[in-house]
């Protein structure tokens, strides 16, 4: 299935419906968190610290839509024929024995805080069902054949953002999970079944979607035009003490919660709102790129360092070429914009983070829904491939400066250590210290573990 038709990015419409509901559905979580349809742990209980003694506070994910070319990024193979090995030269990292992509240099130089995954497997290569599986960690209920485009549904399995949000998000200001932007693949405007929202959860666990560009002004996240943030802080203690309340005791109420979040969200805070990329430093904007990826990460880092528990930058935005599924033009689309894109960016990510002292404490994981074939076709493209592809970890007490598994001779098939869609999964909410097997209730209420995936051995 060919995602080569370009869609544009959702309208300002489209954020004002999906967006909203996820701003008061994620607020409402943080508010909310041992109310509802989920039993299981509540957040601040420590039955997880001999599973996971220091898990990560949050996590970004960094999910390249499309399926990215394992080959020709993280598990090159030099002495494979031409056609498996494709043009591009492999550069040696900072983890000797250790080799990626010429078009990843600066990665490269971040090995040593890395943790490759080269094993990820399962027998599908379809977007719509891999897209469920890879988000969910689990296969979806209604059938997902090629070409399958479903909206969400109430029944869907939930995004690990939305668990999260359900079983670790504890701050009432600000959302559980963020998505930059929701899970569209280029064939629909729509968000997909399972693309990123709570499904049997409920609408309190939903993202606050941001589908715009992050690099202009966000529909309503910032003040009006005219009113300061000074102003609005002396309007928002004159409607205190209208209340009869001082600000102080005004938070502890449930509709004082509402508005403190709401004061969080415009930009009313110290040192501007969550989402005020412009009052980030231009040097660190340009280190990440000023294109929409770069911005999108560095917004990301800028959510998690405020409380966020999950952003995912579900990112399928590309100026020069189809996004990431490649069945033509493959290495002229990584070479022109993808790579040096991802790699500046991401790279920019970890730096920015270890650089504050909060990448011990932030999981950050890259990924697709697949990897690609290890023939070049006849469009000099890559097809769909679930048999074998790569992920990246870093952060979040992973064991850096490792590989994980390994691919046979042309990154066909796993040779050690397959891994699968639910392990992924299991191991992102081993890393945030939730017990995969704890139980939550789907919508006719069966228990259900929150993964029946396993932690990938050795990646902690």
């Amino acid at each position: 299935m060919r995602m080569n038709h370009r869609i544009a990015a959702c309208a300002r419409r489209q954020f004002l419906q999906a967006g909203t509901l996820g701003l008061f559905g994620g607020l409402a979580a943080a508010r909310s968190l041992s109310a509802d349809i989920g039993s299981g742990s509540k957040p601040g209980t420590d039955i997880h610290a001999a599973l996971n003694p220091k898990p990560a506070k949050n996590c970004i994910l960094v999910y390249l839509l499309g399926g990215p070319p394992h080959l020709d990024m993280w598990d090159p193979k030099p002495a494979a024929p031409a056609e498996t090995r494709g043009p591009f030269e492999t550069i040696g990292t900072a983890v000797p024995g250790t080799f990626f992509s010429e078009h990843l240099p600066r990665m490269a130089g971040q090995a040593k805080r890395l943790a490759v995954l080269r094993s990820f497997s399962y027998p599908n290569s379809d977007h719509p069902f891999m897209i469920y599986h890879t988000l969910t960690g689990r296969v979806s209920p209604t059938p997902l054949g090629a070409n399958t485009v479903l909206p969400p549904s109430p029944s869907d399995d939930p995004h690990m953002g939305s668990v999260v949000a359900r079983f670790k998000h504890a701050s009432p200001h600000v959302p559980a999970y963020v998505a930059i932007p929701e899970v569209c693949v280029r064939m629909s405007p729509l968000p997909v079944s399972g693309g990123g929202r709570a499904g049997f959860l409920g609408p309190r666990y939903e993202p606050l979607a941001i589908n715009d560009d992050p690099r202009q002004p966000l529909p309503l996240l910032n003040l009006p035009d005219g009113i300061s943030s000074e102003r609005f802080g002396h309007r928002n203690n004159l409607l205190a003490i209208l209340d009869g309340r001082s600000p102080r005791s005004f938070k502890a109420d449930a509709y004082g919660v509402t508005r403190e979040s709401a004061v969080q969200l415009t930009g009313a805070a110290a040192g501007g709102g969550l989402f005020d990329l412009a009052s980030e430093p231009p040097s660190l904007c340009e280190s990440y790129g000023r294109h929409r990826f770069g911005q999108s990460l560095l917004l990301a880092r800028r959510l998690v360092e405020r409380g966020v528990s999950f952003v995912g930058v579900h990112f399928n935005y590309m100026s020069k070429c189809d996004g990431w599924d490649l069945h033509s033009n493959n290495h002229a689309s990584l070479k022109d914009e993808l790579l040096p894109m991802l790699d500046q960016g991401l790279s920019s990510l970890l730096d920015d983070l270890a650089q504050r002292g909060m990448l011990d404490e932030t999981l950050v994981v890259t990924m697709g829904e697949f990897g690609r074939t290890p023939k070049i076709n006849a469009n000099a493209g890559r097809d769909h491939w679930g048999p074998c592809g790569s992920i990246m970890f870093a952060g979040g007490g992973v064991r850096a400066g490792t590989v994980i598994g390994a691919s046979d001779k042309t990154g066909a098939y796993p040779t050690t250590s397959p891994v699968s869609p639910a392990d992924v999964v299991a191991s992102i909410y081993h890393g945030l210290g939730l017990d995969p097997e704890t139980l939550m209730h789907d919508n006719l209420g069966r228990p259900l573990p929150l993964s029946t995936g396993r932690a990938i051995e050795g990646l902690f």
